[in-house]
């Protein structure tokens, strides 16, 4: 094994540890904190940082960090799903364009329009036509982001075919399901878990992009992009508190599952994962 992919592979162990100690300490800390700080407290409105408080307080005397803890978990949740639901399109995507010529041509057509169309200008589109709201913003996510990842399943589905094993298996009479299952997919699962890693922060963002621009989320609901959106107004004010942390809480979750992806990513390409 060369020194750089045993580097590689333990900065990829370091990054899952990473990600899965933010996961567990922002959902651990969430339940612990319940509602406490989550009620308005107008006496204490908009108090910098300090020892009770230590994320501040908002216009509505709500503790910055009981919401940002909160609004991290909710952009979790939102993110996991719109992200499984998008890989799994991708997944099926790819699957059809295997089936056949003009099934290829067929998702190939459909990728190359989606990709030509600007992302945000399509996630805006669709959130606008269903009305906004948590529903929204997950079918929004979902349904921009699988193109790419299609697009990537569907090479690698290629190749497999292309292989001596299947065309061995055909040759003793299976059936294309069978082959499906018991060659094809064990063998695109790898590229399927990258790809899912890596449109999951982009989903997290996405969703408080939406949600910042008034597209998404409920102005209720213990958001980050809720809450950046309100600080927006304090910010001349000079209550930087208000978008420093939760910004830079989210940045930071996002930043752990990009390193993860990205090393798997590298550790799965056979032109850099070499013995």
């Amino acid at each position: 094994m060369t020194a750089a992919l045993a580097n590689g592979r333990i900065r990829t162990a370091g990054a899952g540890g990473l990600a899965a100690l933010a996961v567990l300490g922002v959902v651990t800390a969430a339940w612990l904190i319940g509602d406490a700080g989550m009620r308005a407290d107008f006496p204490a409105r908009l108090l910098p940082p300090q020892a009770a408080h230590p994320f501040g307080t908002d216009h509505m005397g709500r503790d910055n960090l009981a919401r940002t803890l909160h609004g991290l978990t909710l952009s979790l949740q939102i993110g996991f799903l719109a992200a499984t639901i998008s890989t799994l399109i991708a997944l099926l995507a790819a699957v059809i364009a295997g089936w056949g010529r003009w099934c290829d041509a067929l998702i190939g057509g459909l990728t190359d329009v989606m990709l030509a169309m600007p992302h945000l200008l399509l996630l805006l589109m669709i959130c606008f036509a269903l009305g906004g709201g948590t529903q929204a913003v997950i079918i929004a996510v979902a349904l921009s982001h699988w193109p790419r990842l299609a697009r990537i399943l569907r090479a690698e589905l290629m190749q497999i075919m292309a292989a001596p094993w299947i065309e061995v298996s055909a040759g003793l009479g299976r059936s294309r399901l069978f082959i499906l299952r018991h060659h094809v997919l064990p063998h695109l699962m790898p590229q399927v878990m990258v790809g899912f890693l890596l449109m999951f922060p982009h989903a997290i963002l996405h969703e408080a992009g939406l949600t910042f621009l008034g597209f998404g989320l409920e102005p209720s609901r213990p958001a980050i992009g809720v809450m950046l959106s309100d600080s927006m107004r304090h910010l001349v004010a000079g209550r930087w508190w208000l978008a420093l942390f939760p910004g830079a809480a989210l940045l930071a979750l996002v930043l752990c599952f990009e390193m993860l992806g990205g090393g798997l990513r590298r550790l799965t390409d056979p032109r850099e994962a070499r013995l």
